[in-house]
C-alpha cells in the first residue's frame, strides 16, 4: 500500500485513515503496564466482536466520553438506566449484549485487580513479563489459557481471537509483520 510518508506498514493499516495510521505508528503493539490503559483496550476490543478494529477505533472518543473516559469504578457503578442512556448513543456501537459486558467485564477486572494488585500483574504474568514474538495468527494458546480464565471469571466477549487481538494492541503480542517499518524480532 501507498503512504504519504512513504513508510511501509501492516496490511491492515489504512491509508486513507490517519487515525488508524497514527494507531498503527503509536500505540499498537507497544507494552501496556497501566491498568486504566488496559482497561480500555479491553473493553473496546470487546466491542470489536463481528466488527472490525477500525470501526471502534473511529469511535473510540465517543466511547471514551460515553463510558466515563474508561473510570472503572465508574462503569462498575453502572446501572438500567445508564446502559438504556449508552444503548441510545448514536456515537458508540450501540449492542446491548456488548453494553451489558462491558459494565459486567469491569466489575470482573476490578476484582482481578484487588486479587492480584493489578491486572497488569494479572496479564502480564502469563508470559513472566516478556513479550511474546510471532505474527500471521488470530489466536495462540497464549489467547485460548487468558480467554478461558477470564471467562471462567464471569467476562464475556473475550473469546480467543479478541484475546488475540487485544494482547496484540497492549503489546504482549508483539505482531507487525515482515516488511513493516516497525517490525522487529526479539
Amino acid at each position: 500500500m501507498e503512504y504519504a510518508d512513504h513508510k511501509m506498514r501492516c496490511v491492515w493499516a489504512n491509508p486513507k485513515n490517519e487515525l488508524y495510521i497514527k494507531y498503527h505508528d503509536e500505540e499498537w503493539g507497544r507494552p501496556v503496564q497501566e491498568d486504566h490503559r488496559l482497561f480500555e483496550m479491553l473493553l473496546l476490543e470487546s466491542f470489536q466482536a463481528g466488527l472490525t478494529w477500525e470501526c471502534v477505533l473511529n469511535k473510540r472518543e465517543a466511547f471514551r466520553k460515553a463510558f466515563d473516559g474508561f473510570d472503572l469504578e465508574k462503569i462498575c457503578a453502572y446501572d438500567e438506566e445508564k446502559m438504556e442512556e449508552l444503548r441510545q448513543n448514536a456515537g458508540i456501537i450501540r449492542n446491548r449484549l456488548k453494553i451489558k459486558a462491558a459494565v459486567n467485564n469491569a466489575r470482573v477486572f476490578k476484582k482481578i485487580v484487588e486479587e492480584y494488585g493489578s491486572f497488569s500483574a494479572y496479564l502480564w504474568g502469563y508470559t513472566q513479563g516478556e513479550v511474546v514474538y510471532e505474527n500471521d495468527k488470530a489466536t495462540s494458546p497464549l489467547s485460548d489459557a487468558i480467554s478461558k480464565d477470564l471467562k471462567k471469571r464471569g467476562m464475556t466477549f473475550v473469546g480467543t481471537t479478541i484475546i488475540y487481538a487485544y494482547l496484540q494492541a497492549v503489546g504482549v503480542i508483539y505482531s507487525h509483520e515482515d516488511g513493516c517499518y516497525l517490525c522487529r524480532q526479539k
